[in-house]
């Protein structure tokens, strides 16, 4: 498959609010099921296990115009929980036979309530985390919670989820995460030929697709751009933050990367990047995800940090690693955990002599010019300084 061919098939995956992708992967076979989940820190092994698709919900995006969705939430908070609540009652969520929804912040808290009210019939979850992050206290409890939901995901799969499908399913999600690696390794490498509005909609597409047909996809899309020269700019290396839950628009990244920037990290909470490392892959598979949460996934403003002196190094590692010349904060409008961490994270970076700049958007955001022309202006500093 040509560059094209994939990105254009992930760009329709991507707009594709009715979900065709999963509804003909459910009609494929009887019995089949699909849970949604919002986007960090969910254990989609067990999904998987259970004989499930896990599917990403992100809301609305762009193409999603928010009628009833604003009768629930009032307008001071972030775009994502009214155009979520916008899919639902339109019915374009109906193939859904569940909904997780993991501990981000207080609206997906009060989210998860919602839809137990609107939804009855069908299976809802609010899917706690641990704030300790020792074995034997937040692991142990973390493994309780994984268990309650391995039991409830059982229920309604009208099927056991044993050890040996769990150990499974965590294989085949170490592939994708190998697979995921090995592309962010890539586009740090060689932006200019892994353009991250390509790889923005490569990790999307994997929020509908089967996990193994998306492991595929991505080694089709690095087997592509390797055998293609594309043209290196003269842009600056930069790494995205702040845009772990509310997803930005895809006009957004684009607007970056026109402003003269290569975007060579990013925290983008898509697909199962939230975990760093492989999941063991072996004796008790439940003790084995609560292990890997706790000791290796990725800090977001979602998660608690207990040492204050490590706030932001994760910022810091991934401006060393990637050989970033800088990083653009780019939050939700009204995303509480990100703005009360960006002050933080910013003075870290000042304490680095790391330079940064940072906006705010919605995931209907419509007019990019602003955010073109400040991160233009960045990128010009950060040349004219460098030089």
């Amino acid at each position: 498959m040509s560059i094209t061919d994939i990105v254009d098939r992930c760009e329709a995956l991507f707009e594709d609010l009715s979900f065709a992708a999963v509804r003909e992967w459910k009609a494929a076979a009887p019995d089949r099921k699909a849970i949604g989940y919002m986007p960090i820190y969910v254990p989609l092994e067990i999904i998987h296990a259970a004989g499930m698709l896990p599917v990403g919900i992100l809301g609305g995006g762009d193409h999603l115009e928010v009628i009833h969705g604003d009768a629930y939430y009032q307008s001071y908070i972030c775009r994502i929980p009214r155009s979520t609540i916008e899919l639902g009652l339109t019915g374009r969520l109906d193939y859904l036979d569940g909904m997780l929804f993991p501990s981000i912040c207080d609206v997906i808290r009060n989210l998860s309530g919602m839809w137990q009210l609107l939804f009855e019939d069908k299976y809802v979850r609010y899917f706690d985390v641990p704030q300790n992050f020792t074995d034997a206290v937040g692991g142990n409890y973390y493994r309780h919670e994984l268990e309650v939901l391995r039991d409830d995901l059982a229920g309604v799969a009208g099927r056991e989820i044993t050890d040996a499908a769990l150990n499974d399913s965590i294989a085949v999600y170490n592939e994708n995460r190998a697979a995921v690696r090995a592309l962010y390794d890539y586009r740090a490498e060689k932006p200019w030929q892994a353009l991250t509005s390509e790889v923005y909609l490569l990790l999307r597409a994997g929020m509908v697709l089967p996990v193994e047909e998306h492991t595929v996809l991505i080694g089709d899309y690095l087997d592509a751009v390797r055998a293609e020269d594309r043209p290196m700019r003269d842009n600056c290396r930069v790494v995205l933050t702040g845009a772990f839950c509310e997803q930005p628009p895809l006009g957004m990244i684009r607007s970056i990367e026109m402003a003269g920037c290569y975007v060579v990290d990013d925290d983008l909470m898509l697909v199962n990047r939230w975990l760093t490392e492989e999941v063991v892959g072996n004796g008790d598979p439940l003790s084995s995800l609560s292990a890997a949460f706790l000791h290796h996934s990725m800090e977001t403003s979602a998660k608690y940090v207990p040492d204050r002196a490590t706030k932001g190094r994760h910022l810091v590692d991934a401006v060393r690693t990637s050989q970033a010349e800088g990083v653009v904060f780019a939050s939700p409008s009204f995303c509480d955990p990100a703005l009360l961490d960006r002050p933080m994270l910013q003075h870290v970076l000042t304490g680095e002599n790391i330079p940064y700049t940072a906006f705010k958007y919605a995931e209907n955001s419509g007019q990019m010019q602003p955010i073109r022309e400040q991160a233009g202006t960045f990128a010009d500093s950060i040349k004219l300084w460098s030089a």
